[in-house]
Protein backbone atom coordinates (compact mmCIF):
# COMPACT_ATOMS: atom_id res chain seq x y z
CA UNK A 1 0.00 0.00 0.00
CA UNK A 2 1.08 3.53 -0.97
CA UNK A 3 2.76 5.29 2.50
CA UNK A 4 -0.04 7.57 4.23
CA UNK A 5 1.97 10.42 5.01
CA UNK A 6 1.28 14.15 6.35
CA UNK A 7 0.38 15.06 3.08
CA UNK A 8 -2.11 12.14 2.70
CA UNK A 9 -3.63 13.42 5.79
CA UNK A 10 -3.78 16.87 4.71
CA UNK A 11 -5.14 15.85 1.06
CA UNK A 12 -8.18 13.71 2.79
CA UNK A 13 -8.92 16.45 5.30
CA UNK A 14 -9.37 18.42 2.02
CA UNK A 15 -11.14 16.19 0.21
CA UNK A 16 -13.55 15.29 2.52
CA UNK A 17 -14.49 18.19 3.73
CA UNK A 18 -15.32 19.26 0.76
CA UNK A 19 -17.44 16.02 -0.20
CA UNK A 20 -19.27 16.90 3.09
CA UNK A 21 -19.92 20.80 2.24
CA UNK A 22 -20.64 19.66 -1.62
CA UNK A 23 -23.63 17.44 -0.35
CA UNK A 24 -24.63 20.23 2.28
CA UNK A 25 -25.23 22.45 -0.32
CA UNK A 26 -27.33 19.96 -2.34
CA UNK A 27 -29.59 19.89 0.55
CA UNK A 28 -29.85 23.48 0.86
CA UNK A 29 -30.94 23.84 -3.00
CA UNK A 30 -32.74 20.84 -2.66
CA UNK A 31 -34.67 22.85 -0.31
CA UNK A 32 -34.87 25.84 -3.16
CA UNK A 33 -36.01 23.11 -5.78
CA UNK A 34 -33.32 23.81 -7.66
CA UNK A 35 -32.94 19.82 -7.38
CA UNK A 36 -35.82 17.36 -7.22
CA UNK A 37 -36.58 13.81 -6.98
CA UNK A 38 -34.91 11.54 -5.10
CA UNK A 39 -31.82 12.80 -2.90
CA UNK A 40 -29.39 10.62 -0.78
CA UNK A 41 -26.54 12.12 0.98
CA UNK A 42 -23.23 10.77 1.71
CA UNK A 43 -22.56 12.90 4.94
CA UNK A 44 -21.03 10.32 7.87
CA UNK A 45 -19.11 7.65 5.42
CA UNK A 46 -16.75 9.74 3.81
CA UNK A 47 -13.75 7.78 4.72
CA UNK A 48 -14.91 4.90 3.19
CA UNK A 49 -14.21 6.39 -0.03
CA UNK A 50 -11.12 8.44 1.09
CA UNK A 51 -9.93 5.25 2.57
CA UNK A 52 -10.40 3.32 -0.68
CA UNK A 53 -8.92 5.53 -3.31
CA UNK A 54 -5.86 5.62 -1.50
CA UNK A 55 -5.62 1.69 -1.97
CA UNK A 56 -7.15 1.60 -5.81
CA UNK A 57 -4.84 2.16 -8.73
CA UNK A 58 -7.14 5.28 -10.37
CA UNK A 59 -7.36 4.67 -13.94
CA UNK A 60 -7.44 1.21 -13.91
CA UNK A 61 -9.41 0.27 -10.87
CA UNK A 62 -13.14 0.18 -11.26
CA UNK A 63 -16.09 1.25 -8.77
CA UNK A 64 -19.95 0.65 -8.56
CA UNK A 65 -22.27 1.59 -5.78
CA UNK A 66 -26.15 2.55 -5.35
CA UNK A 67 -27.67 5.42 -5.69
CA UNK A 68 -25.71 7.51 -2.44
CA UNK A 69 -23.50 8.08 -5.31
CA UNK A 70 -22.42 11.81 -5.54
CA UNK A 71 -19.19 12.02 -3.91
CA UNK A 72 -17.92 8.78 -5.77
CA UNK A 73 -17.18 10.50 -9.02
CA UNK A 74 -15.39 13.16 -7.60
CA UNK A 75 -12.91 11.39 -5.76
CA UNK A 76 -12.42 9.23 -9.00
CA UNK A 77 -11.94 12.42 -11.40
CA UNK A 78 -15.31 13.32 -12.38
CA UNK A 79 -15.01 17.33 -13.04
CA UNK A 80 -17.60 17.87 -9.56
CA UNK A 81 -18.98 21.16 -11.56
CA UNK A 82 -20.45 18.10 -13.59
CA UNK A 83 -21.94 16.33 -10.90
CA UNK A 84 -23.66 19.13 -9.44
CA UNK A 85 -24.94 20.33 -12.85
CA UNK A 86 -26.41 16.50 -13.27
CA UNK A 87 -28.00 16.38 -9.94
CA UNK A 88 -29.72 19.71 -11.78
CA UNK A 89 -30.84 18.26 -15.04
CA UNK A 90 -28.37 20.52 -16.37
CA UNK A 91 -27.25 19.56 -20.17
CA UNK A 92 -23.03 19.90 -18.54
CA UNK A 93 -23.95 17.61 -16.53
CA UNK A 94 -22.54 13.78 -16.39
CA UNK A 95 -25.27 12.37 -18.50
CA UNK A 96 -26.33 15.61 -19.56
CA UNK A 97 -29.02 16.06 -16.94
CA UNK A 98 -30.97 12.60 -17.84
CA UNK A 99 -29.30 10.45 -14.92
CA UNK A 100 -30.09 13.17 -11.48
CA UNK A 101 -29.31 12.34 -8.62
CA UNK A 102 -29.22 8.45 -8.63
CA UNK A 103 -27.49 8.02 -11.98
CA UNK A 104 -24.05 9.73 -11.63
CA UNK A 105 -22.10 8.07 -14.18
CA UNK A 106 -18.51 8.34 -16.07
CA UNK A 107 -17.32 5.43 -18.14
CA UNK A 108 -13.79 7.33 -18.65
CA UNK A 109 -13.28 7.58 -15.08
CA UNK A 110 -14.24 4.64 -14.26
CA UNK A 111 -17.11 5.18 -12.56
CA UNK A 112 -20.16 2.78 -13.33
CA UNK A 113 -22.72 4.38 -11.30
CA UNK A 114 -25.32 5.34 -9.58
CA UNK A 115 -27.99 2.20 -9.61
CA UNK A 116 -31.36 2.90 -8.20
CA UNK A 117 -32.42 -1.12 -7.99
CA UNK A 118 -31.55 -1.94 -4.30
CA UNK A 119 -29.08 -4.55 -4.66
CA UNK A 120 -28.45 -4.30 -8.73
CA UNK A 121 -25.18 -3.23 -8.80
CA UNK A 122 -24.05 -6.38 -6.90
CA UNK A 123 -24.26 -8.73 -9.67
CA UNK A 124 -23.11 -6.29 -11.92
CA UNK A 125 -20.41 -5.56 -10.26
CA UNK A 126 -19.27 -9.32 -10.40
CA UNK A 127 -20.07 -9.04 -13.96
CA UNK A 128 -17.43 -6.52 -14.83
CA UNK A 129 -14.98 -8.01 -12.74
CA UNK A 130 -15.62 -11.09 -14.75
CA UNK A 131 -15.20 -9.32 -17.92
CA UNK A 132 -11.71 -8.25 -16.77
CA UNK A 133 -11.04 -12.20 -15.86
CA UNK A 134 -11.89 -13.22 -19.32
CA UNK A 135 -9.92 -10.82 -21.01
CA UNK A 136 -6.85 -10.89 -18.63
CA UNK A 137 -7.08 -7.29 -17.63
CA UNK A 138 -4.83 -6.31 -14.73
CA UNK A 139 -8.08 -4.27 -13.06
CA UNK A 140 -10.03 -4.98 -9.35
CA UNK A 141 -13.66 -3.76 -9.32
CA UNK A 142 -15.15 -2.55 -5.75
CA UNK A 143 -18.58 -2.79 -5.53
CA UNK A 144 -20.65 -1.21 -2.80
CA UNK A 145 -23.85 -1.31 -1.49
CA UNK A 146 -26.23 -0.84 2.00
CA UNK A 147 -26.13 -2.93 4.54
CA UNK A 148 -30.23 -3.15 3.41
CA UNK A 149 -29.54 -4.51 -0.30
CA UNK A 150 -27.68 -7.47 1.75
CA UNK A 151 -30.47 -8.91 2.29
CA UNK A 152 -31.27 -9.07 -1.51
CA UNK A 153 -30.98 -12.78 -3.06
CA UNK A 154 -28.93 -11.70 -5.95
CA UNK A 155 -25.92 -11.30 -3.14
CA UNK A 156 -25.66 -14.59 -3.03
CA UNK A 157 -25.60 -15.42 -6.40
CA UNK A 158 -23.04 -13.08 -6.94
CA UNK A 159 -20.72 -14.10 -4.03
CA UNK A 160 -21.20 -17.91 -5.13
CA UNK A 161 -20.11 -16.87 -9.13
CA UNK A 162 -17.01 -14.56 -7.20
CA UNK A 163 -15.90 -17.53 -5.25
CA UNK A 164 -16.34 -20.30 -7.83
CA UNK A 165 -14.29 -18.19 -10.52
CA UNK A 166 -12.35 -16.40 -8.15
CA UNK A 167 -13.04 -13.06 -9.75
CA UNK A 168 -11.21 -9.67 -9.00
CA UNK A 169 -14.01 -7.65 -6.92
CA UNK A 170 -14.24 -6.38 -3.52
CA UNK A 171 -17.68 -6.36 -2.21
CA UNK A 172 -18.16 -3.67 0.57
CA UNK A 173 -21.01 -3.43 2.21
CA UNK A 174 -21.41 0.27 3.98
CA UNK A 175 -23.33 -0.53 6.87
CA UNK A 176 -24.54 2.69 8.37
CA UNK A 177 -27.00 0.63 10.42
CA UNK A 178 -30.19 1.13 8.68
CA UNK A 179 -32.28 -0.03 5.75
CA UNK A 180 -34.24 3.04 5.12
CA UNK A 181 -35.36 3.37 8.72
CA UNK A 182 -35.11 -0.20 9.48
CA UNK A 183 -32.08 -1.36 11.84
CA UNK A 184 -29.85 -4.11 11.48
CA UNK A 185 -30.65 -5.48 14.23
CA UNK A 186 -34.11 -6.31 12.83
CA UNK A 187 -33.68 -7.38 9.32
CA UNK A 188 -31.28 -10.60 10.30
CA UNK A 189 -30.86 -12.89 13.62
CA UNK A 190 -27.36 -11.52 13.99
CA UNK A 191 -25.89 -7.94 12.92
CA UNK A 192 -22.55 -9.45 11.83
CA UNK A 193 -23.21 -8.51 7.91
CA UNK A 194 -19.71 -9.92 7.19
CA UNK A 195 -20.54 -13.35 8.04
CA UNK A 196 -22.25 -13.75 5.24
CA UNK A 197 -19.30 -14.75 3.47
CA UNK A 198 -18.37 -17.44 5.74
CA UNK A 199 -21.07 -19.45 4.18
CA UNK A 200 -18.81 -19.15 0.18
CA UNK A 201 -15.68 -19.84 2.60
CA UNK A 202 -15.02 -15.64 1.31
CA UNK A 203 -12.27 -13.96 2.75
CA UNK A 204 -14.31 -11.60 4.67
CA UNK A 205 -14.54 -9.32 8.13
CA UNK A 206 -15.51 -5.80 9.64
CA UNK A 207 -13.93 -2.56 9.15
CA UNK A 208 -14.03 0.35 11.33
CA UNK A 209 -15.13 2.85 8.57
CA UNK A 210 -15.65 6.11 10.14
CA UNK A 211 -11.48 6.33 9.91
CA UNK A 212 -9.76 6.40 6.42
CA UNK A 213 -6.45 4.76 7.85
CA UNK A 214 -8.44 1.51 8.37
CA UNK A 215 -10.35 1.50 5.54
CA UNK A 216 -7.17 1.85 3.16
CA UNK A 217 -5.06 -0.91 5.04
CA UNK A 218 -8.43 -3.35 4.55
CA UNK A 219 -8.98 -2.17 1.07
CA UNK A 220 -5.33 -2.48 -0.10
CA UNK A 221 -5.56 -6.57 1.68
CA UNK A 222 -8.97 -6.72 -0.58
CA UNK A 223 -7.45 -5.02 -3.58
CA UNK A 224 -3.87 -6.94 -3.76
CA UNK A 225 -5.74 -10.70 -3.33
CA UNK A 226 -8.21 -9.85 -5.86
CA UNK A 227 -5.11 -8.42 -8.26
CA UNK A 228 -2.88 -11.21 -7.66
CA UNK A 229 -5.60 -14.11 -8.45
CA UNK A 230 -6.81 -14.47 -5.27
CA UNK A 231 -10.40 -13.91 -5.95
CA UNK A 232 -13.05 -11.69 -4.21
CA UNK A 233 -13.20 -10.28 -0.45
CA UNK A 234 -16.37 -9.31 1.16
CA UNK A 235 -15.70 -6.24 3.42
CA UNK A 236 -18.38 -5.02 6.78
CA UNK A 237 -17.47 -1.13 6.18
CA UNK A 238 -19.32 0.15 9.42
CA UNK A 239 -20.15 3.72 9.32
CA UNK A 240 -23.07 6.23 10.01
CA UNK A 241 -25.13 8.61 8.25
CA UNK A 242 -25.86 11.75 9.60
CA UNK A 243 -28.71 12.66 7.69
CA UNK A 244 -31.69 10.34 6.79
CA UNK A 245 -32.06 8.00 4.09
CA UNK A 246 -33.29 10.29 1.59
CA UNK A 247 -34.12 14.07 2.18
CA UNK A 248 -38.27 12.97 2.30
CA UNK A 249 -36.82 10.76 5.79
CA UNK A 250 -38.14 12.15 8.91
CA UNK A 251 -35.55 10.13 10.94
CA UNK A 252 -38.28 8.58 13.77
CA UNK A 253 -36.25 5.40 14.07
CA UNK A 254 -33.41 6.81 15.96
CA UNK A 255 -32.90 9.08 18.18
CA UNK A 256 -31.01 12.36 18.24
CA UNK A 257 -28.68 11.42 21.06
CA UNK A 258 -27.61 8.35 19.40
CA UNK A 259 -26.81 10.50 16.40
CA UNK A 260 -24.52 12.71 18.68
CA UNK A 261 -22.72 9.84 19.65
CA UNK A 262 -21.91 9.00 16.68
CA UNK A 263 -20.99 12.36 15.22
CA UNK A 264 -18.50 12.35 18.55
CA UNK A 265 -15.91 9.91 16.24
CA UNK A 266 -17.13 11.92 13.10
CA UNK A 267 -14.36 10.76 10.36
CA UNK A 268 -13.34 14.34 9.40
CA UNK A 269 -12.82 15.32 12.92
CA UNK A 270 -10.94 12.51 13.52
CA UNK A 271 -8.48 13.59 10.33
CA UNK A 272 -8.33 16.83 11.69
CA UNK A 273 -7.25 15.75 15.15
CA UNK A 274 -4.61 13.88 13.99
CA UNK A 275 -3.46 16.76 11.70
CA UNK A 276 -3.53 18.94 14.69
CA UNK A 277 -1.78 16.19 17.09
CA UNK A 278 1.18 15.71 14.86
CA UNK A 279 1.63 19.58 14.14
CA UNK A 280 1.23 18.93 9.97
CA UNK A 281 -0.69 22.34 9.92
CA UNK A 282 -1.22 25.66 11.07
CA UNK A 283 -4.63 26.78 12.38
CA UNK A 284 -3.66 29.65 9.13
CA UNK A 285 -3.37 26.44 7.02
CA UNK A 286 -6.09 24.90 7.94
CA UNK A 287 -8.41 27.88 7.29
CA UNK A 288 -7.15 28.34 3.96
CA UNK A 289 -8.31 24.83 3.16
CA UNK A 290 -11.69 25.63 4.89
CA UNK A 291 -11.76 28.71 2.33
CA UNK A 292 -10.52 26.64 -0.67
CA UNK A 293 -13.42 24.12 -0.16
CA UNK A 294 -16.17 26.90 0.43
CA UNK A 295 -14.83 28.59 -2.57
CA UNK A 296 -15.07 25.11 -4.71
CA UNK A 297 -18.71 24.51 -3.55
CA UNK A 298 -19.46 27.90 -4.75
CA UNK A 299 -18.02 27.37 -8.09
CA UNK A 300 -20.04 24.48 -8.61
CA UNK A 301 -23.52 25.88 -7.23
CA UNK A 302 -22.57 29.13 -9.81
CA UNK A 303 -21.60 26.54 -12.72
CA UNK A 304 -24.81 24.42 -12.03
CA UNK A 305 -27.14 27.62 -11.78
CA UNK A 306 -26.08 29.67 -15.46
CA UNK A 307 -25.73 25.88 -16.97
CA UNK A 308 -28.96 25.61 -19.57
CA UNK A 309 -31.75 22.50 -19.34
CA UNK A 310 -30.72 20.41 -22.14
CA UNK A 311 -33.07 20.31 -25.13
CA UNK A 312 -35.65 18.35 -25.59
CA UNK A 313 -34.87 16.18 -28.73
CA UNK A 314 -31.77 14.95 -25.86
CA UNK A 315 -33.99 12.18 -24.57
CA UNK A 316 -35.28 10.91 -27.67
CA UNK A 317 -31.65 10.84 -29.52
CA UNK A 318 -30.13 8.98 -26.39
CA UNK A 319 -32.88 5.84 -26.90
CA UNK A 320 -32.76 5.21 -30.50
CA UNK A 321 -29.42 4.05 -31.95
CA UNK A 322 -31.04 4.56 -35.79
CA UNK A 323 -29.58 8.33 -36.11
CA UNK A 324 -33.06 8.57 -38.60
CA UNK A 325 -35.38 7.26 -36.92
CA UNK A 326 -38.41 8.85 -38.33
CA UNK A 327 -41.35 8.30 -35.67
CA UNK A 328 -40.47 10.97 -33.23
CA UNK A 329 -42.52 14.36 -32.60
CA UNK A 330 -39.49 16.77 -32.88
CA UNK A 331 -39.07 14.78 -36.86
CA UNK A 332 -42.21 14.78 -38.31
Amino acid sequence: MKEITKDTYLNWYEEMLFWRKFEDKLAQVYIQQKVRGFLHLYNGQEAILAGSLHAMELGKDRMITAYRNHVQPIGMGVDPKRVMAELYGKKTGTSMGLGGSMHIFSKEKNFFGGHGIVGGQIPLGAGMAFGDKYFKRDNVTLCFFGDGAARQGTLHEAFNMAMNWKLPVVFCVENNGYAMGTSVKRTASHEDIWKLGLGYEMPCGPVDAMNPEKVAEAMDEAISRARSGGGPTFLDLKTYRYRGHSMSDAQKYRTKDEVKEYQKIDPITQVLDKIKENDWASEDEIKKIDKRVKDRVKECEQFADESDFPDKNIMYDVVYEQEDYPFLPHKL
